[in-house]
């Protein structure tokens, strides 16, 4: 399954701090992009909904529907704070 480095924890911590949202989780999805193929979504969610994993790394939550977690199998969820951009990245 997705595995979720520390980096990317404490960013996942750090953003729903901000936003007055600890409890939340992340939710990754993946959706199909049109021309472009399949692309990523995340959002900040209180509950998963459906059917849904729920990954526990790090002191955060991550849900990740069967479907989208077919893509995910064996991706790694970093993030990047370097001088080309800063964002969380896919690892695939």
């Amino acid at each position: 399954m997705l595995t979720v480095t520390e980096h990317a924890a404490g960013k996942i911590k750090e953003l729903l701090n901000r936003e007055g949202q600890a409890d939340f989780g992340l939710r990754m999805r993946v959706v199909g992009g049109g021309c472009s193929g399949l692309s990523y979504k995340l959002e900040f969610t209180e509950e998963p909904d459906g059917d849904i994993d729920v990954i526990k790394s790090h002191g955060v939550r991550v849900f990740v529907d069967m479907k989208s977690a077919l893509y995910l199998a064996g991706s790694e969820l970093d993030y990047d704070d370097g001088l080309m951009g800063q964002g969380f990245k896919i690892n695939n």
